[in-house]
């Protein structure tokens, strides 16, 4: 999993024109009142910020897979013509035949003495696990899964207490082809993550919790498609995913991280808020379906789509009580994230960026553009959700200083925007072309070296605030309850063509940003063009023509 360069790190957090004009950088990260509890009862509080999940006002029925019996007890008599596998210490060699299925006996498997100890299956072979069937790692194997296979199948296993390192898996950390992960538990595997996802990967009704890094990743350079230069056609659905991140990969202070779920492997794992953590990461993804799914108590982002991922499709999942924001969609293309249930996201890094609003939704340099092709092309949606007592609603920004060769991007893959790549790359999205650039030119690298956050509607959707129901929350004054569309001052490089106001008119005049046919309830405010542009309702209706034929009351 690639880290990208976290653009909270360079925000102009400054309240007036005169401190944006001289880029200065304010971080009033308000002092955090969330405590660290200590161990007795750290597990029925896991997370270190108040959850009201138990009794949600949004639309939506959380799937709890994690701990259920009838969605995760595989068959308890082995499948004909299957291969038994007792329990104890499994010779991993005799269980890597391609075209054959193995059912894992009742009780603890394990994998032998070396960190590299494991299984590495052949084409097309399954791995089946009955009720109680527990594969461990011991805290000693790294990878449970993994080399170069296709059309892997595990079914009904537990999977847990392996040591991926940092941007590596416990299972299928190659990211191969047409693996299916079905009805599994996969957790506290650490430092780093517990799975990731290939081409054509199905991944349905596991659970995925307490895991170092994240439950899911899909960095690749296997079977890569020609737009994205990553994977494609990734279903995730139905999956509980909770409580990932338990090694604090973002080096947050204090640790939201309740002490009892620490891992005792965590130091010395790379972290230096790498933004690289969370629920789970989409990178340079071709098409997903991600649906259905429980995405909740993560300890950083609940689910990250960043860098160049195009065509995703976030529906019906319930996602409640993430630390950070619920969804962030960053420098990527073309979306639909529709009837989602949002509850309670953003209320650990809400208070410690006061002027800058912690969404349930945050896009950053993401939109819809027809010249990128494959699913949702030229459409970014947001629509038919629910969002009740997030830090805030739907976020829409665009770093006025952050674009192809802007000499700050740390991305190992080396991918610039994807619009027209021929034309604009890392050869050419650079200071010969882009000092003193205008639009139109020919050709236009103006346009095409910027991610944009352009083409985005917030329609349809159901938004519910009470300030005193979230834990800090001072509406406007700290940065809670607000929908917003801004950018800040552009100051560098010193040859950038997007200096000044360039940024901030384009994202509220000229790149199609809508919010529209939305139901307000709650006193909610509005951040519009820059950080000290804070409006009530009737401003952002009347002045900004935003959120025409919605409503709004109790505000």
């Amino acid at each position: 999993m690639p880290t990208a360069r976290s653009n909270r790190a360079r925000l102009a957090v400054a309240l007036s024109a005169a401190a944006l004009a001289s880029g200065a950088g304010i971080f009033a990260l308000q002092a955090s009142s969330l405590g660290e509890p200590g161990a007795a009862g750290a597990l029925a509080q896991a997370a270190s910020f108040t959850r009201s999940v138990a009794a949600p006002r949004g639309h939506g029925i959380p799937i709890h897979v994690c701990g259920n019996s009838s969605i995760l007890n595989g068959p308890a008599v082995k499948p004909r013509r299957a291969v038994r596998v007792p329990a104890g210490r499994d010779d991993a060699g005799r269980y890597e035949r391609a075209h054959t299925t193995y059912w894992f006996a009742p009780g603890i498997h394990t994998l032998g003495t070396s960190r590299y100890s494991q299984i590495i299956p052949k084409d097309d072979s399954t791995y089946i696990g009955a009720p109680g069937a527990i594969l461990s790692g011991q805290g000693t194997n790294e990878v449970a899964f993994d080399q170069m296979a296709t059309g892997v199948t595990i079914e009904n296993l537990t999977i847990e207490d392996f040591t991926p390192p940092g941007n590596a898996g416990a299972v299928n950390t190659s990211s191969m082809s047409h693996w299916r992960i079905l009805r599994d538990t996969l957790q506290d595997n650490s430092p780093g993550t517990a799975l990731y996802l290939g081409t054509k990967d199905v991944v349905e009704y596991d659970c995925l919790t307490q895991n170092g890094q994240a439950a899911f990743g899909t960095y690749t350079s296997i079977d890569t498609n020609p737009i994205t230069h990553g994977a494609s056609d990734i279903t995730f659905s139905h999956n509980e995913v909770s409580y990932n991140d338990t090694c604090n990969w973002e080096d947050i202070s204090p640790d939201p991280v309740p002490p009892a779920l620490r891992p005792g492997n965590c130091a010395g794992a790379g972290f230096t808020g790498c933004g690289c953590s969370g629920g789970g990461k989409f990178w340079e993804v071709d098409g997903a379906t991600v649906d259905g799914n429980y995405v909740h108590d993560n300890y950083d982002v609940g689910l990250w789509a960043d860098d160049n991922n195009t065509g995703l499709t976030i529906d019906g999942n319930y996602i409640a009580n993430n630390w950070n924001e619920g969804i962030e969609y960053e420098v990527s293309y073309n979306a639909r994230i529709d009837d989602n249930t949002f509850v309670d996201n953003g209320w650990g890094y809400g208070p410690r960026n006061p002027g800058f609003p912690t969404g349930a939704i945050y896009v950053s340099e993401s939109g819809g553009d027809k010249r990128v092709p494959g699913a949702n092309s030229g459409v970014f949606q947001i629509k038919g959700n629910t969002f009740t007592n997030n830090w805030s609603g739907v976020v829409l920004w665009e770093d006025s200083d952050r674009f192809c060769g802007d000499g700050l991007e740390i991305n190992p893959t080396g991918a610039c925007t994807l619009v027209d790549p021929s034309v604009a790359n890392l050869s050419t999205c650079n200071e010969e072309h882009l000092a003193g650039a205008t639009p139109n030119q020919t050709p236009d690298y103006y346009d095409l070296c910027r991610w944009k956050t352009q083409n985005v509607t917030v329609s349809d959707n159901t938004f519910n605030f009470t300030a005193a129901d979230i834990p800090g929350c001072r509406g406007a004054a700290n940065g809670c309850g607000m929908n917003a569309i801004f950018s800040e001052y552009g100051v560098s490089p010193s040859w950038s063509p997007y200096k000044g106001d360039v940024i901030d008119v384009a994202i509220t005049k000229h790149q199609h940003n809508l919010f529209s046919h939305n139901r307000y309830f709650g006193p909610w405010s509005f951040m519009y063009h820059d950080q000290s542009g804070v409006v009530h309702f009737s401003v952002w209706h009347g002045r900004d023509h935003q959120d025409l034929r919605s409503t709004i009351s109790g505000s």
